[in-house]
């Protein structure tokens, strides 16, 4: 029997044995007796591939990494890697048996090794951390929000640490994960005294609009409000600590009622934006900010979202409009773990606040929804919305409240497949300070999930419908 591997010179001589046939059918049909009858198999294989749909992506977008044309049932490890806006590099990796067609689908296959284990399509983005070596203390926060996070995919072979380099790369794929949509206009605010930046969708409006405040660690954070309006809304994200355009010292609020008012007239005086459509987002301090300026009777916004912040000022106050004294003037209620780091939980439970601060929560007249983290170790958040929902209740107004409570979540519960934080650096001077803010991993990106939707239905609910 001729073999199934044959030369291109044996080809060539059976072709020339077969002339006598007629036409291309026969001659072929004759080559086909020739080599016994036998099917031609290539030996050429498929070199794997490995793919991430699609390859730009909103941050808050599943994308579907798969890998081809593997062996069978093999050890393999997929990896991502990426450099901050500081230029730190951040890594995951994942260990995975292929499936019997040699793929490997991390939409549904499940992780048995590395940075996150079971099937989480998202794995590899929210497990990012620093990579070995790396400044101690490192947060992941978008700094440039104009620009996306490049991401390598790689597929490895075996199970292996990708920190260590020790297997053979066996595909890549590059994807970007974005803050800003395109068309998303980012204009900077300089006005009245205010310093922000606001973010307007695409199209001509107007839109319903969100003021975005964080917490003390200061500065200008865009990255939320560029997510909020690439998903329709305007948005205004506000510094009122720590920016070099603002007055008096950085480590204290110098900017008092007034300010926050001022920022959410501009919203509403804006052409493209609805006026009786803007809500107010807060996250640690911001929550106490949030709620300041929406039981006053100068600004009546729509809805409200407080994600793990306290109902009165954690600060002492220099006056009574709001602003404070330094940040670190008074310790008495921060504790440390035996490494040191700081935890600011027990300076926000409600009986520790200077009673002149605590906001009346009675005068609330809008929707609100507050998110807990229960191993929040920065603020104290569950007893925060115990207060809340007495207080509303005791007032007939416990429809206006919604309450997420999380388990494993810690205290920044941001938008989704980002990777948490348990503690970070927060300060250098007067002494180099760590900040404990609490979750664990794959909890922490489940209530990320989980909140971010039930965030965008409880906006869509109040501020569109």
């Amino acid at each position: 029997m001729v073999s199934a591997h044959v030369s291109m010179i044996k080809i060539r001589q059976l072709i020339k044995m077969t002339k006598p046939c007629i036409g291309v059918h026969r001659n072929l049909a004759c080559l086909h007796r020739a080599v016994g009858g036998v099917r031609w198999k290539s030996s050429f294989r498929q070199a794997p591939v490995l793919t991430a749909a699609p390859v730009r992506a909103l941050i808050d977008e599943q994308i579907c990494i798969k890998g081809s044309f593997l062996p069978p049932e093999c050890p393999v490890t997929v990896c991502a890697q990426m450099h901050s806006d500081d230029g730190d590099l951040w890594e995951a990796f994942a260990h995975y048996n292929t499936n019997a067609d040699g793929t490997v689908n991390l939409t549904k296959d499940h992780s048995v090794g590395g940075s996150y284990l079971g099937c989480e399509p998202m794995g590899l983005f929210w497990g990012l951390q620093p990579a070995p070596g790396a400044r101690e203390g490192l947060r992941l926060r978008k700094k440039n929000v104009e620009t996306p996070y490049v991401m390598l995919l790689s597929l490895l072979e075996g199970h292996v640490s990708p920190s260590k380099r020790q297997s053979t790369e066996l595909a890549a794929v590059i994807t970007e994960r974005w803050y800003m949509a395109p068309g998303v206009r980012r204009t900077e605010i300089r006005q009245d005294g205010v310093v922000g930046t606001l973010f307007l969708p695409p199209g001509p409006g107007p839109f319903p609009a969100m003021l975005d405040l964080w917490g003390m660690g200061g500065g200008l954070v865009e990255y939320r409000s560029a997510l909020l309006a690439s998903r329709g809304y305007a948005s205004l994200s506000l510094a009122y600590i720590g920016h070099k355009d603002l007055p008096g010292s950085p480590t204290r609020i110098n900017v008092g009622d007034s300010y926050f008012e001022s920022a959410f007239h501009l919203l509403q005086a804006h052409c493209q934006v609805c006026a009786d459509r803007i809500g107010i987002i807060g996250l640690s301090f911001g929550v106490y900010l949030t709620l300041r300026i929406a039981t006053k009777a100068v600004v009546k916004p729509a809805c409200l979202i407080c994600v793990n912040g306290p109902v009165g000022s954690t600060v002492k106050f220099s006056d009574p409009d709001g602003r404070t004294e330094h940040f670190e003037s008074d310790q008495k209620y921060w504790t440390y773990n035996d490494q040191g780091h700081v935890s600011f939980k027990d300076v926000s439970l409600p009986e520790n606040l200077s009673p002149e601060s605590k906001v009346k929560i009675e005068h609330l007249t809008c929707p609100l929804m507050y998110i807990v983290g229960e191993d929040d170790l920065s603020a104290s958040s569950m007893e925060t919305a115990n207060l809340i929902e007495e207080t509303l209740t005791a007032a007939g107004k416990s429809q206006l409240f919604t309450c997420l409570s999380y388990p494993g979540a810690g205290h920044l519960i941001e938008p989704p497949y980002t990777p948490n934080s348990r503690a970070s650096l927060w300060s250098v001077k007067p002494q180099k300070l760590f900040t404990l803010w609490g979750g664990h991993p794959a909890p922490h990106a489940a209530a990320q999930e989980d909140a971010w939707k039930k965030i965008l239905d409880f906006m869509e609910r109040n501020l569109r419908q």
